[in-house]
């Protein structure tokens, strides 16, 4: 193993262990928090607002192993696939959320996770706000040390200079070092190997499985995608697509 990637290896295997350690209370608060909407038949909304965020939607929407009742929203203007400096303009547009919010009809006693690595632009600080507004439950997966760290003028922030972090009903830190990036490579004066995308997709997943085992703990099963690559995996999917697929709109 090069220095390089043992590096690269290292850093992220501590911070997955930093989460495990530091934040498995909030994990357990947002797990009840979620397992009581699925109870009540709503859907788990998660958006990540900006960029690679969206990753961390991905990785629990339409997933092996994941809950069905997830409902990813996936707006396209934030969305990398369709500009990444468009979606880098879009994501610092005050109000934008509003029209998302409008759009996936998110309203009074819902619940949203909102997944920003950093946790200051405006359209996460608009989501929170929004959610404020509307009596949505509200969820952040984010960074503290990165939030702190820049300043409240910086162009990316929402004019508010709020954070995330203070703005949520349950937060969970990511525990994300400022700059996302962590590898030094010797000749190179910007660092390498981003980790955002580790941290969030963690969060994320030990989230959704304290929720199913908050909903067995209450006699219930879990509604569980199966991989659909695997031979059973139509058949065992069908009665969640006969569901969801009407009431989630990007899962067809």
């Amino acid at each position: 193993m090069s220095k390089t990637s043992k590096c690269y290896l290292e850093t992220i295997t501590e911070i997955l262990r930093t989460i495990e350690a530091e934040e498995t209370e909030s994990i357990d608060k947002a797990a009840t928090i979620l397992a009581d909407k699925v109870i009540e038949d709503r859907l788990i909304n998660v958006i990540g607002p900006g960029g690679h965020s969206n990753m961390g939607v991905e990785e629990v929407f339409w997933r092996a192993g994941g809950l069905a009742p997830v409902n990813g929203i996936l707006d396209a203007g934030t969305n990398l696939v369709h500009g990444a400096k468009r979606s880098n303009i879009i994501e610092r547009t005050p109000g934008y959320a509003r029209a998302v919010f409008d759009a996936y009809r998110l309203g009074e006693g819902d619940v949203l996770v909102i997944i920003n690595a950093y946790g200051i632009n405006s359209m996460t600080i608009d989501c929170a706000l929004e959610c404020r507004k509307r009596g949505i439950i509200s969820i952040g997966v984010t960074s503290t040390e990165f939030a702190d760290q820049v300043p409240r003028t910086a162009p990316s922030r929402h004019p508010s200079g709020l954070n995330l972090y203070d703005n949520v009903d349950v937060f969970i830190n990511n525990h994300l070092p400022m700059g996302d990036s962590v590898v030094t490579i010797d000749g190179l004066s910007q660092t390498m190997g981003p980790v955002s995308t580790y941290c969030n997709s963690f969060v994320m997943n030990l989230l959704m499985m304290r929720t199913a085992e908050k909903l067995i703990e209450k006699g219930i099963t879990p509604p569980v995608w199966m991989s659909a690559n695997l031979p059973e995996g139509d058949r065992n999917n069908k009665a969640n697509e006969e569901k969801y697929i009407p009431r989630i709109k990007h899962l067809m």
